[in-house]
């Protein structure tokens, strides 16, 4: 569902995927092909979030700010399942892992992997090109060339996934 929030809609890229029971609310813009998927809530009532292109948001996630503090994912960035993004800035290229939390703040940087389950608190600066992990998330090593590969192999996938389901049509089941 799309929201309007104090008289502010959403702005979603024609070419963007919304799955089913995503809701979307206020101050929130989406980039071209990037993809939002199932059971995701995005609200934009506090302050801006803004999601470049080519970006996945995978299942279950959950994006918001405070007040002030937009949370800005920049193009082509690959968010895992059931992670919390909130009042931070992704640069682009970076893939945070399933069921991490990166808080008010915090910037993870252009090509950065957060290993699943990280906790990257208030205002911690991941470095570019880096793998951290833990709670709270420390920088464990520089990516390799085969990290990067598959780091572009998965969010390549999504964008194509992406436009594969917004292009089909869905399949209503009755009992």
């Amino acid at each position: 569902m799309i929201y309007p929030y104090k008289g502010i809609i959403p702005k979603i890229s024609d070419s963007a995927y919304i799955a089913d029971f995503v809701t979307i609310t206020g101050d929130v813009e989406i980039g071209d092909k990037s993809s939002i998927w199932f059971n995701t809530v995005i609200r934009g009532d506090v302050a801006p979030t803004i999601i470049g292109n080519r970006v996945n948001i995978q299942d279950q996630c959950c994006l918001h700010q405070s007040p002030d503090n937009p949370l800005i994912i920049e193009d082509e960035v690959t968010v895992g399942h059931q992670v919390i993004l909130h009042s931070s800035i992704i640069r682009k290229h970076a893939l945070i892992g399933m069921g991490s939390i990166i808080l008010d703040g915090a910037e993870v940087g252009e090509g950065a992997f957060i290993g699943a389950g990280s906790l990257v608190p208030q205002g911690k600066k991941i470095p570019p090109g880096t793998l951290a992990f833990g709670r709270p998330a420390k920088v464990v090593r520089t990516l390799t060339e085969e990290d990067l590969k598959d780091m572009n192999r998965i969010r390549q996938e999504y964008v194509d996934k992406g436009q594969l389901y917004k292009n089909t049509n869905s399949i209503t089941h009755s009992s």
